[in-house]
């Protein structure tokens, strides 16, 4: 009598892709839709989540507030999600004086998970219709931290004519002041990149570029026509000081106002998030609100 060959899973699948699956669902740096309207839900704030196709290009948004207040919206470093932000969105003191806008950048979220976007260029013309759809003639300010810095500072020389604010968090903006890490050469190849969890892999390949990037935004900082507060800590291990001090010398034709709290680290929208709440308030409604750090 012939017996039916039984399938069984190669080892290899167990040793190696399983953990690499976990690690993976453990490492997204996202909400999913049910957890982004239970958050808003909890806490009786009508917040809609929005979508929108260019090309093979999805981005994923998040509203909340009045539309007939000033706009103000969140770009998240890298790795990190419209999460990043969800905080701020539910904030009285911000919600009283302004609507609020959180975004999954491409490459993470719901914005084709995984997939980057290393262009800056690409970048801003991907989240333009948000302003777009939402700026309905009202001032528009845009809060970038870490590599949503230099994010935020490329939609203000692309659109200068949309944006009226800026609000830089340890923006990684230098590009002499990037660390030269050069293992991620490797991990940016179809060799390894597999290996990475989707979140880190598209980190990865967008932090990869970055320094040419930047070096290819130099000649055009002039075209920053947007009062801009950059908020730096001196203990940031991640991005250097300095390049507080590189926006202060680049952007030529607005003013500029550094923020610099000692002992301050990298992760200032959960450590200290009242720095970009007044930094916010100040640019939308400056006769409530003076700057301070210590």
């Amino acid at each position: 009598m012939i017996q039916k060959k039984q399938w069984r899973w190669p080892p290899v699948f167990f040793v190696i892709i399983v953990p690499l699956l976990l690690i993976d669902s453990c490492m997204q740096f996202r909400m999913n839709s049910k957890e982004i309207h239970q958050y808003f839900e909890s806490r009786g704030l009508d917040g809609k989540e929005y979508s929108y196709r260019i090309g093979n290009r999805v981005i994923n948004y998040v509203h909340v507030g009045n539309e007939n207040l000033p706009l103000v919206i969140f770009i998240h470093g890298s790795p990190g999600s419209l999460s990043a932000f969800v905080h701020f969105l539910s904030d009285s003191i911000l919600l009283d004086k302004v609507q609020l806008i959180s975004v999954d950048r491409p490459g993470f979220g719901a914005s084709n998970f995984g997939k980057a976007e290393p262009s800056l260029q690409r970048q801003a013309t991907l989240l333009k219709p948000v302003l777009e759809r939402h700026k309905n003639g009202l001032p528009v300010t845009l809060v970038g931290h870490s590599l949503g810095g230099p994010v935020i500072a490329r939609m203000a020389m692309e659109f200068p004519e949309l944006i009226d604010g800026l609000v830089m968090v340890a923006p990684s903006i230098d590009p002499q002041l990037e660390p030269n890490e050069w293992f991620r050469g490797p991990f940016a190849t179809p060799f390894l990149k597999w290996i990475l969890p989707r979140s880190i892999r598209a980190s990865n390949d967008e932090i990869w570029n970055l320094k040419p990037e930047l070096q290819q935004m130099k000649p055009m900082w002039a075209g920053i026509k947007a009062p801009t507060i950059v908020i730096q800590g001196t203990k940031d291990k991640l991005v250097p000081a300095g390049n507080a001090d590189y926006a202060k010398k680049m952007i030529t034709n607005a003013p500029v106002e550094l923020v610099i709290k000692e002992d301050m680290d990298h992760f200032v929208p959960w450590g200290h998030p009242e720095l970009i709440r007044d930094a916010i308030l100040k640019l939308v409604a400056p006769s409530d609100v003076s700057l301070s750090a210590n």
